[in-house]
């Protein structure tokens, strides 16, 4: 345990620091400390890697979806219980696609997004940094990549 310990903490802080340094409006650490774990809870091998990255990004595309929508049907409060239940339904019948099938991650990447998105991060319709959707959607791909990196180098340090 410790090997893993000391990769992740160190690595972790070194995500932190990149979260709030160079990388700053580019991703946030909570996006990849949950995709981080994403990886591990899928296997924490090359293809949870590719399940994490995108099943996660499907999860943050609906969920810009669902934000759209609810901003555009005509329902007044019904409008987001409605486009989040639609677009909820969507994410897991894609499931039945082998690529999609990683529900954990997809939901992952649905709530990362709306918690940015309804916190003030950005908007949705936005061809930039300022869209949750590719904040997150970055966040996930650094953290999934961070989780097949620490389980290398804890095993460099175990000696496996």
């Amino acid at each position: 345990m410790f090997p893993l310990a000391l990769s992740i903490g160190g690595l972790g802080g070194l995500a932190t620091w990149l979260a709030f340094g160079p990388l700053s409006g580019l991703v946030v650490i909570w996006g990849i400390f949950v995709a981080w774990g994403a990886f591990f809870h899928s296997g924490g091998d090359a293809a949870a890697l590719r399940s994490t990255i995108i099943c996660g990004i499907l999860g943050a595309v609906l969920a810009g979806v669902a934000l759209l929508l609810a901003g555009v049907l005509p329902l007044g409060g019904l409008a987001a219980p409605v486009a989040v239940g639609i677009m909820v339904f969507v994410l897991v019948m894609l499931a039945s696609i082998p690529a999609f099938s990683t529900i954990p991650a997809a939901v992952y990447g649905f709530a990362l997004t709306a918690a940015l998105a309804l916190t003030g991060g950005g908007s949705v319709t936005a061809l930039s940094t300022a869209n949750p959707v590719v904040v997150i959607s970055l966040s996930i791909i650094v953290g999934a990549v961070f989780g097949l990196v620490s389980g290398k180098l804890s095993a460099m340090i175990s000696g496996s």
